[in-house]
């Protein structure tokens, strides 16, 4: 019974075991190499990889909620796993406002970590994220969404390196671009990946591969490097928030908060 199972890295894929976790009803987190499947009665709840900007980002980033407000929400709900809740009850933001994004983090995050779709580390029942309950997803709408996105993106660029590699731009001509791709373009500087270029724009990673794939397909945006094979030495796989940083974010401070996440864990 996969419930009880606390035992190390399976042979199973993360994908195969969340089938059978869903159809156990089980709860608790998946870890794999590359990110955390939250799960309540088999449902996904919420899902976490390093490689994609978390809620807390996209929600300040944009505008939609002051960093200080994400911060306090988490001192004050964070142990008893009510964060999402505290934010609503707070008034800083409406329910719909917070499933959108929350729905958004949880798909792109499930993406890239059922892309590398390697053997689970670890599943740990019981184990509740801190968020709280906000939307849940059935496991099957989780696994075809991102078959979907993998079948989207290959058609408009087959080369999966644009997903992770630092990107860098062919070219400094002025292209006529729509302007969501312009935008894009603009933040290519040799050194971000798809995932800090999205950070930079407060926008969901997805969308962002979405753009940069085009980019390829166009020839105006390449990989400075190949893919690394393993998951990023930053992809934390235990449960946990984030500390709150001493200073503003830039790139590299969100990779270096989820390391000392991880370290924190230990």
């Amino acid at each position: 019974m996969i419930a009880s199972a606390l035992t190390p890295r399976t042979d199973e894929p993360a994908s195969a075991l969340l089938g059978t976790l869903a159809a156990e009803g089980a709860s608790g987190a998946l870890s794999t190499e590359w990110g955390i499947f939250y799960l309540s009665a088999g449902h996904v709840v919420h899902v976490e990889s390093a490689v994609t900007a978390d809620l807390g980002d996209l929600l300040t980033h944009s505008g939609a909620l002051a960093a200080d407000g994400w911060w306090q929400a988490i001192d004050q709900a964070g142990r008893g796993c009510r964060v999402g809740r505290q934010l609503v009850d707070s008034g800083q933001l409406t329910t719909g406002a917070l499933e959108l994004c929350h729905l958004g983090a949880l798909f792109d995050a499930a993406y890239f970590v059922l892309a590398h779709d390697g053997p689970a580390l670890r599943f740990r029942p019981g184990v509740t994220h801190w968020l709280g309950a906000v939307r849940s997803v059935p496991v099957d709408t989780v696994l075809r969404e991102s078959r979907r996105r993998r079948e989207l993106l290959h058609r408009i660029w087959p080369e999966p390196a644009i997903d992770l590699a630092p990107l860098a731009r062919v070219r400094r001509d002025t292209v006529d671009l729509p302007a969501r791709r312009g935008r894009t373009l603009a933040q290519v500087d040799g050194v971000r990946t798809a995932a800090q270029i999205a950070g930079a724009l407060a926008c969901r990673t997805f969308h962002t591969l979405v753009e940069l794939r085009r980019l390829a397909a166009a020839g105006l945006v390449v990989p400075v490097a190949p893919a690394p094979a393993t998951a990023p030495a930053t992809a934390s796989t235990e449960p946990g928030p984030a500390p709150r940083p001493a200073a503003p974010d830039e790139p590299d401070t969100a990779l270096l908060r989820r390391l000392l996440h991880a370290l924190e864990a230990l």
